[in-house]
């Protein structure tokens, strides 16, 4: 009895002693202003850890959402507010942006033409999110509950405006998740991150960091570009909305800029070399885990693909359909491969649909890419899946399609782990080649396995550096100390032209006093010598 009294104290001190360590647990209110597609699941990510970890979490979402669904998610508390459109505006607005980088890639002669139906498509996307920020401001009801919930940090997307507004109205810190803005512009003016465009490419550009002369003529006059079309959309459609709203004078970039930490989705297994801020983390593949095993029936058409392997086709989840050709040249290319192919696709069968392919709505494309009979990926380029690919180490095909893509399969071309191919001129021989050389030329495995190591060689998992961040900035109520004070400075004293101006005018001076002496002591050398004569 004496010995198990012992060791029950014993057991009791242990418990003691690891509280005292650990400390008093903290947990907080967390807001969510979420984004739709593939940016709600990697924020779902999030919400899910910070509330196995204690945290209270509510997400506002309009009842015209596409992508979240309050009843079906199991994350959270949703507070749904009602919105003067239908899913289908949203759907439709989608599909014309998606449309017009399909049928218009732009080039060195389409491109002012590209960048102006894209403006009008975004000032479409901004009204509407006007709209969903009019819906909750004006919500008396809803704002007095959001006052009332004292919470502690607000976690948004930058792209979709309103979130850093809610978060000054309710005065409580905010967090930014987000991977990329149109030409780094949000990140570059607002959050004053160092972008020197002889070897920072702009986003939306496909461009690397090893840029020759005429790309990096292209990526300047493209990064000013973006800052001249970003400044004045903003100051026409947001400064003025967002100065009545918080009832003084500011601007939609002041307000951004006050973001406390910006969490990228992305790493340096992805990234090329650049500066950063100390307040910008970077969180990519927080969303990756080990696979799990398949579907019987999925996992006995893996298996019978014997020594040839498989291969993972995704266009990821807002290419519903392609039209009868493309299907067509692309099952045809993959009909000729010795590899089984499992295809996510919701269009209409097509005819040359080889005995080698199944089509499926939805694959666990985790679970397939972790699975050791899979050879390669084709892609159209998502963060999310290139970080799966990057995770398990599997080789990829590049068919970028719109956005931030062909900037990913840029980064994996650079990097020797992927190959790249056009989707407007794509040919059924093109899709062969490229994964016949991603498969059978090891180089391509290599790299992607070094990229793969990189991401595991981290000190901390992804998804908890970004845990961590959002209750370092719940525990110190901000992160100031990691504010650079370039937000303190206009911008012509952040590119210090105040200083050039005052040393050329002080070389204008000097070298002026200078010829008037010499000019002043050439006339009396003149007079002097008459005098003489």
């Amino acid at each position: 009895m004496a010995i198990k009294n012992t060791s029950s104290k014993k057991y009791l001190q242990l418990l003691l002693l690891q509280v005292a360590l650990l400390g008093p647990a903290f947990c907080g209110n967390v807001l969510i202003w979420p984004t739709e597609g593939s940016h709600w699941l990697n924020v779902k990510i999030v919400i899910q850890e910070l509330i196995h970890r204690g945290h209270n979490v509510s997400i506002l979402v309009s009842n015209a959402s596409l992508f979240i669904k309050p009843r079906a998610e199991a994350v959270g508390k949703f507070e749904v507010y009602n919105v003067p459109f239908k899913k289908d505006t949203t759907e439709n607005l989608i599909k014309d942006i998606v449309a017009l980088w399909l049928n218009n890639r732009p080039t060195t002669l389409t491109f002012w033409q590209f960048y102006k139906e894209l403006g009008k498509l975004s000032k479409n996307w901004h009204q509407m999110n006007r709209l969903m920020c009019d819906a909750v401001l004006t919500n008396q009801e809803l704002m007095e509950k959001l006052q009332q919930a004292k919470f502690d940090i607000l976690i948004a997307d930058p792209l979709s405006v309103g979130g850093e507004l809610i978060a000054e109205i309710l005065a409580i810190p905010f967090v930014y998740s987000f991977r990329f803005s149109d030409g780094n512009v949000v990140e570059r003016l607002c959050g004053g991150l160092p972008s020197p465009p002889s070897y920072v490419p702009a986003s939306t550009r496909g461009l690397t960091d090893r840029m020759p002369f005429v790309e990096r003529l292209q990526n300047f006059l493209f990064y000013f570009y973006m800052d001249l079309f970003f400044l004045k959309f903003w100051r026409d459609e947001w400064d003025g909305y967002y100065s009545y709203a918080l009832g003084r004078p500011t601007t939609l970039c002041e307000t951004m800029g006050k973001a406390e930490i910006w969490l990228i989705r992305t790493y340096w297994d992805f990234e090329f070399p650049r500066p950063f801020l100390p307040n910008f983390e970077f969180v990519g593949g927080l969303h990756c885990k080990p696979a799990k095993p398949l579907p019987k029936e999925m996992e006995e058409f893996v298996q019978s693909s014997g020594k040839h392997g498989i291969v993972v086709f995704s266009l990821g989840s807002m290419i519903y359909n392609l039209t009868d050709e493309k299907s067509n040249v692309i099952a045809k290319a993959l009909s000729q491969l010795p590899q089984k192919v499992l295809w996510r696709y919701k269009g209409k069968k097509p005819e040359t649909l080889g005995s080698n392919t199944r089509i499926y709505d939805w694959i666990p494309q985790n679970d397939l890419l972790g699975h050791p009979l899979t050879k390669a990926f084709i892609t159209h380029g998502g963060t999310n899946g290139i970080y799966e690919a990057i995770y398990h180490g599997v080789p990829m095909v590049g068919i970028p399609l719109f956005a931030d893509q062909h900037d990913n399969i840029a980064h994996m071309r650079a990097k020797g782990a992927a190959v790249e191919l056009d989707f407007s001129t794509l040919k059924t021989q093109d899709l062969v080649d490229a994964l016949n050389t991603v498969i059978n030329n090891s180089t391509y495995k290599e790299n992607v396995l070094r990229l793969s190591r990189i991401h595991h060689d981290q000190p901390v998992k992804p998804l908890d550096r970004a845990v961590f961040w959002i209750e370092f900035v719940m525990r110190h109520k901000g992160a100031k100390h990691l504010r650079p004070a370039a937000h303190n400075l206009t911008w012509y004293q952040y590119h210090c032209l105040d200083v050039l101006a005052f040393l050329f005018t002080c070389t204008a001076i000097a070298i002026f006093i200078l010829v008037k002496c010499c000019l002043f002591c050439c006339r009396c050398g003149r007079v002097a010598k008459k005098k003489k004569e």
